[in-house]
C-alpha cells in the first residue's frame, strides 16, 4: 500500500459527502498527484456504464464516474466495486464489479456484506498501489450502531485504508453540533482516532455567530473545525440522491420531467436545471404539468410499474394531450419504452403492460443487460421541435434490458438516432421523440441545437470545486492529511 487516503464521511446522508469528494478529487490532482475516487458500496439508480472486467463493460455509480473525471483519470469498475440499484422498497439489484450479481441479489443484507467486502477490499488495496492518493467516500452515517457490525463502507473502509477522515454534517438541517458530537462518541475508539476534522457544509450568514461552538467542540473531542463552507447550490454537479424536489427552477420554457417513483439516471437532466431561459419541474400530478411546453419521460427503474403509476395519476392523459397538440415528447431509455405500444416481459424480469401508443414499437425485455457508450448520430431529416437536432453527434451510453424494434403492422416511425454501428436507437413521430441515449443533455453539441448554448465544460466545473476548497479550508490542512 503506497498510497495515502483521504475519506469523506458524514453524519448523515445528503450531508455533502459526494460533492466534497468531488472537489478533493480534482484540488489534488491540481497538487501534482495521481488520485482515485473509491466508494465500497453505492445504492443509487443513477449510473454510469465505464469499462469493468475482461473487456467488458461494466457500471458504477455516477458520483464516482463524476470524481473519476475530477481526478483526471478514466471511470473503472474498481472505483465502485458494489452498487445496488433499488428496485422496490425491500429489494435492490447488486452490481458487483460493474455486474449484476442475481445469487447476491436474493441474500439478506447482513450475509450478503461478508461476502461482498473482500471483494471490495481487494480494489481498494489495488487503487491504493497504484495512486498517490485515494480519495474515499463514505455512505450515510459511519454511526448506525444497529448496522455497524455489518457495515464495511465507513469505517471498516477506513481502517482498512488507514484513511485520514473528515467528517462533513449540513448545519443548514440544524443540529450540526450535535451531530457532529454525537457522530464521534458513537464511534469506537480506534475508529474516532482517524476523525482529523469537521466540516460544517451548507452555513448561511456570518461565520463569526458560530463562536464558542468550534471551539467547544474541539475541547470535547480533540478533533478541530477545518472549514465552514457557505451554502453554495450553483457548483454545476447532479445531486446524489433523490429528485429535485425545489421550488421549480429557473423561468421560460417550461419543461416537466415525470418523477414517477423508480425513475433512474435523473443525474443526466442536471444541466437544465441552471439553464438560462428554462423553468424545470418535476412533475408527480396533472396539475404540475399545467403549462409545459416539453414533457421529458425519463429512465426508469422498473418501466411496467412506473407506466402503471402514470395511468394511476392520469398522467397518461396529459401526455397524450400534450403530444397530439404537437408539443414536444421526449423519452428517453425506460421513457422510450413506455412511449412505445406494449412492454413484453416473457423472462419476468419488469412486467408485462400496454404502452402510452405515441409511438409504433415494441420492447421486449431480456436477461442480459445492455451496458455500452453510445456515439450516436441525429438523423438529418428530423422535423418539428427535434429538426434543429438534424446532422448533430454526440456521445451518451446505453444501460437497459429492453430491445425495441418497429411495430410490423403500425405505421412506421422514423429512425431519427443511429449509434456508430447504424443501429437505430432513437425514434420519432411527429413532435414525439425516444432515443436509448442517456446523457444528451451533458453534450454541448445537444445542447446548443435545442436551446442555442453552450454548456460550461466539467473541467470548469471541478476547477470551480477545488477554488472554492482552497478558498474556504484552513491553509495547509488538506495536504496534511496526507502526510
Amino acid at each position: 500500500m503506497t498510497a495515502k487516503a483521504v475519506m469523506v464521511l458524514g453524519t448523515t446522508s445528503g450531508a455533502g459527502k459526494s460533492w466534497l469528494a468531488t472537489a478533493l478529487c480534482r484540488w489534488y490532482a491540481r497538487q501534482g498527484l495521481k488520485v482515485a475516487p473509491y466508494k465500497a458500496q453505492n445504492m443509487s439508480n443513477n449510473a454510469r456504464v465505464v469499462p469493468g472486467l475482461n473487456g467488458r463493460m461494466g457500471e458504477i455509480g455516477s458520483a464516482q464516474y463524476f470524481q473519476a473525471l475530477a481526478a483526471r483519470r478514466t471511470p473503472e469498475v474498481r472505483m465502485n466495486p458494489v452498487l445496488l440499484k433499488p428496485e422496490a422498497d425491500t429489494r435492490s439489484q447488486v452490481v458487483l464489479m460493474g455486474e449484476v450479481s442475481a445469487e447476491l441479489g436474493a441474500m439478506p443484507w447482513r450475509g450478503r456484506s461478508e461476502k461482498i467486502w473482500p471483494t471490495a477490499r481487494a480494489a481498494l488495496h489495488e487503487l491504493l498501489a497504484e495512486n498517490d492518493v485515494v480519495v474515499i467516500e463514505g455512505a450515510g452515517s459511519p454511526a448506525e450502531i444497529n448496522l455497524h457490525s455489518s457495515d464495511y463502507v465507513n469505517m471498516r473502509t477506513a481502517l482498512e485504508a488507514r484513511a485520514a477522515c473528515l467528517l462533513v454534517t449540513d448545519i443548514d438541517r440544524g443540529g450540526a453540533f450535535a451531530h457532529l458530537y454525537g457522530t464521534h462518541q458513537l464511534l469506537p475508539a480506534h475508529e474516532r482516532a482517524l476523525i482529523k476534522g469537521f466540516v460544517l457544509n451548507r452555513f448561511r450568514g456570518d461565520a463569526a455567530l458560530l463562536a464558542p461552538g468550534p471551539e467547544q467542540l474541539q475541547a470535547l473531542t480533540g478533533v478541530p473545525t477545518v472549514a465552514v463552507l457557505p451554502m453554495w447550490r450553483g457548483h454545476g454537479l447532479p445531486e446524489e440522491d433523490g429528485v429535485y424536489d425545489e421550488r421549480p427552477s429557473g423561468s421560460g420554457l417550461n419543461i416537466a420531467i415525470l418523477a414517477y417513483p423508480r425513475l433512474s439516471n435523473l443525474d443526466e437532466f442536471q444541466p437544465l436545471r441552471s439553464l438560462p431561459g428554462v423553468r424545470l419541474v418535476w412533475a408527480r400530478t396533472p396539475a404540475e404539468l399545467a403549462g409545459a411546453d416539453w414533457i421529458i419521460l425519463p429512465g426508469s427503474k422498473a418501466v411496467a410499474a412506473d407506466l402503471a403509476w402514470l395511468r394511476a395519476q392520469k398522467i397518461d392523459e396529459v401526455v397524450a394531450r400534450h403530444a397530439a397538440a404537437n408539443k414536444p415528447v421526449l423519452g428517453i431509455c425506460g421513457g422510450l419504452q413506455m412511449l412505445g405500444e406494449a412492454l413484453l416481459d416473457p423472462h419476468g424480469l419488469d412486467g408485462n403492460a400496454p404502452g402510452l401508443g405515441l409511438l409504433p414499437l415494441v420492447t421486449q425485455f431480456e436477461r442480459e443487460k445492455l451496458l455500452r457508450p453510445a456515439e450516436l448520430r441525429f438523423e438529418a431529416e428530423l422535423d418539428g421541435t427535434w429538426q434543429t437536432l438534424s446532422g448533430v453527434q454526440a456521445q451518451g451510453y446505453e444501460i437497459h434490458h429492453g430491445r425495441t424494434a418497429q411495430h410490423p403492422s403500425l405505421p412506421t416511425a422514423r429512425v431519427a438516432v443511429r449509434s456508430d454501428t447504424g443501429e437505430a436507437i432513437g425514434w420519432q413521430q411527429g413532435s414525439v421523440l425516444g432515443c436509448y441515449a442517456h446523457g444528451l443533455f451533458e453534450q454541448p453539441a445537444v445542447m446548443a441545437a435545442l436551446f442555442g448554448l453552450g454548456l460550461p465544460t466539467l473541467d470548469s466545473v471541478f476547477d470551480g470545486l477545488a477554488d472554492y476548497i482552497d478558498t474556504h479550508f484552513e491553509p495547509g490542512r488538506l495536504m496534511a492529511l496526507i502526510r
